[in-house]
């Protein structure tokens, strides 16, 4: 078994930069952190993976996930710890690490497939609260997820976990520029959320 173990190799640190927005908006790339959020991308975006990390104990602790890797065809490259520890933007990333490519849809195409209720996030600035807006709208079934003017990068460290695997679970459309209300009043079936984090339907 090889096992990658410096930490400051060039590969180390191109994962551990995706922790920064300037190298995710560069990349095109985002970063997951352990089982929850690689399992839920290697059921429902495992084309979207482009490299799997785990520690040796990491990966033999999740059968599952091991299944579902070699079923879609995704390598996994072991490290050490101390390697893992380097790339995640957690303390402890529980094993598992991957660089997945960021999948955003546009607001004309959620539209065009009728949506019955898509969460309009508004000026949402705080990463773990828009990862909860994401996983509710998920839970509560809508079709999409909207975030207009300066929402916080929905592929925030902080904003994947909070969303615990939804992101992979409905298409979000990112950087809208039109007002809430005016997508509002041309849509039904909308749900709005405006920094405050309150919700109302249209």
């Amino acid at each position: 078994m090889i096992v990658l173990e410096n930490p400051r190799s060039p590969r180390v640190r191109a994962v551990a930069k995706l922790t920064k927005r300037s190298a995710r908006t560069e990349t095109g790339l985002f970063l997951l952190e352990g089982p929850q959020s690689v399992r839920e991308a290697l059921v429902y975006r495992p084309e979207a993976i482009v490299e799997l990390f785990a520690t040796p104990n990491g990966w033999e602790k999740h059968p599952d996930i091991r299944a579902r890797a070699a079923e879609a065809d995704v390598d996994v490259e072991f490290v050490t710890e101390y390697v893992l520890n380097a790339m995640a933007d957690t303390v402890t990333p529980q094993g598992l690490v991957a660089v997945v490519q960021q999948t955003p849809t546009s607001v004309r195409d959620i539209f065009d497939a009728s949506p019955r209720l898509v969460a309009i996030c508004e000026e949402v600035r705080d990463p773990g609260n828009l990862g909860t807006i994401i996983r509710a709208a998920d839970a509560a079934g809508a079709d999409a997820v909207v975030l207009t003017g300066r929402t916080v990068d929905p592929y925030n460290p902080k904003v994947v976990r909070a969303t615990t695997g939804s992101l992979f679970h409905l298409p979000v459309s990112i950087g809208e520029t039109c007002p809430t209300s005016s997508i509002v009043r041309t849509r039904r079936g909308c749900a709005s959320s405006r920094p405050t984090s309150r919700a109302t339907t249209c």
